[in-house]
């Protein structure tokens, strides 16, 4: 299929190799939070012939090319249309071992023109990643007041121009609604300095990005889905999250190191009772990419990767 020969699950053989103890030689559950076409899972299971996998995705068109992908594996596969948010209710409280987060927009997503995720093409601002669900990034554009606006770009795209480009995206919607990506990217490369697009990267890059995180609210979503992963991970499991934008990895550090971390007096010569460290941290820091992946796989680019071993019950 087209679709899985041009999608390159980033960092495979890492996530593989952090995966590992958790998962080889046992009856294991691991839960893909983030299942897209299904190339991380598909590895997982291949290399895991007693893993049962708990696929997850909000999108119904990846869902559906998984399920194509991972048919051979039969009944060891499960599908469930949820955010990762969902996960608990996904694996009905039980208690799973792996735990795999790739955050972001797919490459199914990225690569399909009328999604509106892409501003290398002119295409409909939908950005939705549940096709034909909720408000549209035009309709963002075209509603939200300057000052939401402004708070979105500088926020969500750590923008530095984003009063600038708010302004100008409610002077141009009151000539005409946006309804394209190729007129925002036009106003993008108008508005942002010349200096800046020489040395920043494309102009559209930041706005694109935020309009794509407050229309599918994915901070939220993240927000709420890192305890539920956590809370459904077994001891000796551990959880791997992909991240491809600091906002998203600094949420993750924070979780991963609030349950490392010793709740115990710092004064005490002992530990307490229950008190101990939840997780392990299995990175040391965000992992990125070397040069020979980014070339072979350029989506790999602004990857940052941490995982985690839960090594005590939450009491």
């Amino acid at each position: 299929m087209v679709e899985q020969a041009r999608h390159v699950p980033v960092l495979l053989d890492r996530v593989l190799d952090l995966l590992a103890p958790a998962l080889a030689d046992r009856d294991a559950v691991f839960v893909d939070c983030t299942l897209g076409l299904g190339g991380h899972s598909e590895a997982v299971l291949q290399a895991h012939p007693r893993v049962r996998l708990i696929g997850l995705d909000r999108d119904p068109q990846a869902i559906e090319l998984s399920r194509r992908r991972l048919a051979p594996f039969g009944d060891r596969v499960e599908f469930v249309q949820t955010t990762y948010d969902g996960i608990a209710e996904a694996v009905g409280g039980a208690k799973v071992d792996g735990i795999l987060m790739d955050l972001g927009v797919s490459s199914l997503q990225l690569d399909a023109e009328e999604r509106g995720f892409a501003y290398s093409k002119d295409a409909p601002l939908d950005m939705r990643m549940s096709a034909g669900t909720g408000m549209t990034a035009a309709d963002l554009l075209n509603t939200y007041s300057v000052d939401d606006l402004t708070r979105i770009l500088r926020d969500y795209g750590e923008e530095r121009f984003a009063r600038k480009i708010a302004g100008a995206v409610a002077r141009e919607r009151e000539r005409e609604p946006f309804t394209t990506s190729g007129r925002l990217v036009e106003l993008l490369y108008d508005v942002v300095p010349a200096a800046t697009r020489r040395t920043g990267g494309h102009p559209a890059k930041r706005t694109f990005q935020a309009l794509r995180i407050e229309v599918n609210q994915e901070l939220e979503s993240l927000r709420l889905a890192l305890p539920a992963a956590l809370s459904v991970l077994a001891v000796g499991g551990r959880i791997v999250v992909e991240s491809y934008q600091s906002l998203e990895d600094r949420m993750v550090k924070r979780a991963f190191t609030a349950l490392a971390t010793s709740t115990s007096p710092q004064d005490l010569p002992v530990e307490l009772p229950g008190h101990g460290p939840q997780l392990k941290l299995v990175t040391r820091g965000a992992e990125q990419a070397n040069e020979q992946e980014i070339e072979e796989n350029p989506r790999a680019a602004s990857v940052r990767l941490r995982a985690a071993e839960r090594i005590r019950e939450a009491t």
